[in-house]
């Protein structure tokens, strides 16, 4: 039998997972600022690109899946 979390629960999971993929498009992001610094300008360019893309899926994503749940 499975178990049901509270509210509370979920959050705190939620919150868990939220700060993996944040770190995870920062990550990227700044990936591409060192490429930047480095003088490497169309590589860096579409690094941060592909950073703010991530970081704009996933806060799609998880505005959706708040609807839902609300």
């Amino acid at each position: 039998m499975k178990k049901r979390l509270t509210q509370q629960q979920e959050f705190e999971v939620m919150k868990l997972v939220l700060d993996k993929f944040l770190w995870l498009g920062t990550v990227v992001i700044a990936y591409g600022g060192w490429k930047l610094f480095n003088q490497l300008w169309g590589e860096a360019i579409s690094w941060l690109l592909g950073g703010a893309l991530l970081l704009i899926v996933f806060m799609v994503l998880i505005i959706r899946e708040y609807e839902v749940i609300k």
